[in-house]
């Protein structure tokens, strides 16, 4: 494939989410667990971890076997306040990976918000293109997916991470985040993209305060009712840690001690029927949503009082 970025209590029932499920990817019949493999030297997580090529297939592939079903390969980091790479560095960073996790058999994703990016990932191997912008970041990039026809990944999004803070101010996270998604599916559906190749992703920790956070997870049904699988990135973010935060000194829990809370996270968030979580420590959550796929699919029978 030849692609050029152009310019331009108890849980209620599952609901059936069968059909939301982007085509070319794997169905495993419960959520998905997407891997995180950042290469950066300055993600709020574990930069610098993986920030060597090497380092980073090593990494996507020890994922793998703990439980991915698609590794999510990134070169640019979105926390708050971090500064762009160039484009010319986050190719350098993400081509190797993707290439030789898809030659090793991975599901690849790239998290990009560069048309160009993505499109020479695909090209590289990439089925998979998560964009954090929605394709406002880039103009060229909800014509590119159009034209490659592969899944995307369309995100709540008010701004590049070195001031996205200043604008998390919401009279009603959940309507106002619901009606951005809406106009931004509306946007890449009159684009050309499938409506069967699209996701949504409520952006959580993206100009969201950590109650917006929790505001948006409380009604996960309503970011689902858009029609569209839904990929939820909680994993290891500041909300959780200052839920976590340390009760003398009020200290936010460091980021790596956060996976605990995350797996919670994902298994209330697989018990709804999402689509996807993408997450740091992968183990944990497989395992999750592997019991909560199990959970409720045989219910023995009453058991009928002695008399």
């Amino acid at each position: 494939m030849t692609l050029t970025a152009h310019a331009t209590t108890s849980p209620s029932p599952r609901p059936d989410t069968s059909g939301l499920h982007p085509d070319g990817l794997p169905r495993p019949g419960r959520t998905l667990v997407m891997g995180v493999v950042n290469v950066t030297p300055d993600s709020f997580s574990d930069g610098g971890l993986s920030f060597a090529a090497d380092a980073a297939v090593a990494h996507g592939l020890a994922l793998l076997e703990q439980g991915a079903d698609i590794v999510d390969v990134g070169g640019e980091s979105t926390r708050p306040g971090a500064a762009r790479p160039t484009v010319e560095e986050e190719l350098r960073r993400v081509l190797p990976v993707v290439r030789e996790l898809s030659a090793a058999g991975a599901v690849v994703s790239v998290d990009t918000m560069r048309a160009e990016v993505a499109a020479r990932a695909m090209e590289a191997g990439a089925r998979l293109v998560n964009d954090v912008s929605g394709g406002l970041a880039d103009p060229a990039m909800l014509p590119l997916m159009a034209r490659a026809g592969l899944p995307y990944v369309l995100m709540h999004w008010r701004g590049h991470s070195a001031g996205m803070q200043a604008n998390a101010v919401y009279d009603d996270v959940v309507t106002e985040v619901l009606d951005e998604l809406r106009l931004r599916i509306d946007t890449a559906l009159e684009s050309g993209i499938r409506p069967d190749r699209l996701v949504v992703d409520p952006g959580l920790g993206f100009a969201k305060k950590p109650d917006h956070n929790w505001e948006l997870l409380g009604r996960l049904g309503d970011v689902m009712a858009l029609g569209h699988p839904v990929l939820v990135g909680a994993s290891r973010k500041s909300f959780l840690g200052s839920l976590l935060a340390d009760p003398v000194t009020g200290a936010p829990r460091p980021a790596r001690l956060r996976d605990a809370a995350t797996t919670a996270v994902s298994a209330l968030a697989a018990a709804q029927g999402v689509w996807c979580l993408r997450v740091h420590d992968v183990a944990s959550t497989a395992d999750a949503v592997r019991v909560t796929a199990r959970w409720g699919v045989e219910t023995p029978p009453a058991r009928t009082p002695l008399s």
